[in-house]
């Protein structure tokens, strides 16, 4: 015979290995992304100061680059936001729920959540195209647009991902979860420093 909770606890967690790897290549990638962007918006803004004040003309192009990358931060952000659940919530039914019922709407919030961020991504992905087909670039360094704005349906996607992943967390495991990893609690007393 059989031992079907062993064999069920095997899969899950067999599962949630799966999904914490995907989870942690996923950071990885947000990670590198928006490092990336930061060092090289303070890198440029940087240079193009101090090429400013040296040679009394600064780098073309440079609030083009700026105005990019802010795009790209923005939109990776918001996936990076859903993994540590910091991301704006109206929590004021929530927090009044317990156990089952709390933790079934939470389910039910990332899975509204998940749909909403792909079908953004869907949406986002006709923008994209749009601009590729009409050969949109920036005005002074030509940049193809459609290049930067392929950062929506990426940023979309990952937050979609990330709200499954906290979906699946909480469906399959016994605790709350606010995200893949982190195990949802307050303290009991607020302190004041």
């Amino acid at each position: 015979m059989t031992d079907k909770p062993a064999t069920q606890h095997l899969s899950q967690s067999g599962l949630l290995r799966a999904l914490s790897a995907l989870d942690t290549a996923l950071g990885a990638v947000e990670k590198w992304i928006i490092t990336v962007c930061i060092l090289g918006m303070a890198l440029l803004m940087s240079t193009h100061v101090v090429s400013n004040l040296v040679f009394q003309t600064g780098i073309p192009g440079t609030y083009e680059v700026t105005e990019m990358l802010i795009v790209i931060i923005t939109f990776v952000g918001v996936s990076y936001a859903a993994r540590h659940a910091r991301h704006i919530s109206m929590s004021a039914i929530y927090e009044q729920l317990s156990g089952r019922v709390r933790k079934g709407l939470l389910i039910i919030i990332c899975l509204g959540s998940a749909a909403l961020m792909f079908y953004f991504a869907y949406q986002s992905v006709g923008y994209v195209t749009t601009l590729h087909d009409r050969g949109r670039t920036s005005s002074s360094l030509h940049i193809p647009l459609w290049m930067v704005y392929t950062a929506l349906p990426v940023g979309f996607s990952l937050a979609g991902v990330q709200y499954v992943l906290t979906a699946v967390r909480n469906m399959i495991s016994g605790d709350i979860y606010r995200n893949f990893r982190e195990k949802e609690g307050f303290a009991e007393t607020p302190v004041e420093e």
